[in-house]
Parts: C-alpha cells; structure tokens; sequence
C-alpha cells in the first residue's frame, strides 16, 4: 500500500535494504532486548479516523481477525526462544471489534505478561460482553491491565474533526466507566494542530482534572503524544554512520525491542513484521515464527529516519 508521496519526496531512495542513494551502508538494528510483542487484533474499526496510521476503518479487513489459539500459539514461542518479553500490547483497528479480544487478554495476563490495550472506548468497548469480561479480567490483574484510549486532542472540537462529530463525547463516557471500576488507564494524543509539548501537556492536564482521570499528563508513558506521519516530507537516510553522528544506539529504536504480529485477509496463518508502524510493508515482514523475526531490520523506510532514529535530529555531520 505504499502511495507515490513518500517516493517523490524521497526520490531515488530507500531502494536498495543494504545501500543508501548515496552508495553508503543502510543502517541496521539488531532485535537485542525483545520486551514487548504486539498483536494486532484486526483492522476493522468502529470509525474512520481522517489521518488513522494504519487506515483502520468499517470496511477495511486487510488485517483480519487473531484467535485466541494464535495468541497461545506465540506466547508458547516466547518461551521457546526465551525472550524477555515484559509486555503484550494489543492494537487494531479496535481491538475490542475482535470476538475473542477478552479470551486474548486472559491469555496474556494468566501467564504473567503485562497488558496493554490500544482503544478508542466507544461502543465496541461498552458492549455488555466486553464490559463483563473487562470487569472479569480487572478483578484478578487490575496491576497488569493498562487500556490506552485514543484522545486525539483534549478540545472536543479538535478530537472530533479527526474521528467524526460526536466521537469525544463517546470516548469520554467509556473512560468515565473504566474511571469508575477502578481501571489503570493512559491516553494517546496527537501532535497535528501544532501544539507546543507543554500546551498539550497542559491541556491534557486540565481534561483529566475536569473528569477525575487518575492519569499523569507529565508522563510520557501515561500521556503519550504521537507525531503525525506525513510521508510527503524528506527525510535522510540513515547510514551506520548515523549512530555515531547523532549519539544514539540503534538499541534505542523500537525494532530492538519489539515485534508485531499480524494476520492477512487470505493468510493460513500470522506473520511477524519488524514495526508496528509498516504493516502493509512486504520488506518488513519478517515470517511466521518468532525465531525467524530475530533477523536484523534493515532501516529501509521514510519512518526509520523520521520517527524511530532523528527524532528532529539531522545526521548530516
């Protein structure tokens, strides 16, 4: 699903996985500390978000639906391979669109992973089944159950022109009955309006106050506040070079530490690709075992640049 944008701006890179346009060699991350395996649920979605990273919506299925048996399946090779996997996130799409998304999470928590959850708490969420599940689930592991709800702004108006008129609204009804039930809860806001980091910070502060959110708006682990991904922009390559340049160890990007496992519509069976954030990328699915994505990622994709390595940073010496 790759769109000419990201290959204008970029022409004539991110071409070759082992050389850069310029002949130097491709940057590469070694998977050195594998703390989290995340599964993506499925990318069907209750909504339509105007700039979703993964183009989740109502009809689009090119992700299907993981099993609770799949999930088994890789928590069993986790063991197998001895990972030292603290954490199982669970993405979508909206994870609780998935039947067996409650089933999934048992899974996960029984044997002693924590977890966490990717949602925007609206209806999928709220269904009755969903909710006797979660209030299950939260009276055995209420200290490694965390759901991460999806406030694109803290301003109704500027939430709701990302996800549709009358989506904040929602959201924050889901988030005042995981409040309620005594549930551990962060959020997932958005940069794309050009706020400042204290703006936002502040802004988030001052929403959860209002609602008696017991989330932390300091803290980037509980209120996490993502760049947009315009593929338009130009980005440099990263060449091993970069490491020194910059003063950052490739143990410091994402593909280190983690994996994400998928399912394609038409698929017998789940892939395991490199990056959360390129999952309709071929180059980056890496097979179908977790002994197999234990290979090197080559850094061969605008995001490596942009949002995993510079940060801002420019590694033009």
């Amino acid at each position: 699903m790759k769109d000419n944008a990201p290959q204008l701006a970029n022409i004539g890179k991110f071409q070759d996985k082992l050389v850069t346009a310029d002949g130097q060699t491709r940057a590469t991350v070694s998977l050195t500390q594998p703390d989290t395996l995340w599964f993506n649920t499925g990318t069907l979605c209750n909504i339509e978000c105007v700039n979703c990273y993964i183009a989740s919506s109502p009809t689009n299925d090119a992700l299907v639906y993981l099993t609770a048996d799949e999930i088994r399946n890789f928590l069993d090779q986790i063991d197998e391979r001895n990972w030292p996997v603290r954490e199982i996130g669970f993405t979508g799409g909206e994870p609780f669109m998935n039947p067996e998304m409650i089933e999934m999470t048992r899974a996960a928590l029984e044997r002693g992973y924590e977890v966490l959850i990717l949602t925007n708490a609206m209806a999928p969420m709220m269904r009755r089944k969903m909710r006797e599940g979660l209030l299950e689930l939260q009276s055995k592991y209420n200290d490694k159950l965390t759901l991460r709800i999806s406030v694109d702004h803290y301003r109704p108006d500027l939430h709701d022109e990302e996800r549709g008129k009358g989506s904040f609204d929602k959201t924050v009804t889901g988030m005042e009955w995981l409040r309620d039930h005594g549930f551990n809860m962060a959020i997932a806001g958005r940069t794309v309006w050009g706020d400042t980091d204290a703006e936002s910070r502040a802004g988030y502060a001052a929403f959860f106050a209002r609602h008696d959110f017991d989330i932390d708006p300091n803290n980037p682990a509980q209120t996490v506040l993502f760049p947009e991904m315009d593929e338009s922009v130009e980005v440099p390559e990263i060449t091993t070079a970069c490491w020194g340049i910059l003063d950052k160890s490739p143990n410091a990007v994402m593909c280190a530490n983690s994996r994400m496992v998928v399912k394609r519509k038409g698929a017998d069976r789940p892939a395991v690709l490199a990056c959360t954030l390129l999952p309709y990328e071929p180059e980056f699915e890496m097979g179908h075992s977790l002994a197999e994505a234990e290979a090197d990622v080559h850094l061969n994709h605008p995001h490596c640049a942009k949002f995993c390595v510079l940060g801002g940073a420019s590694c033009s010496g």
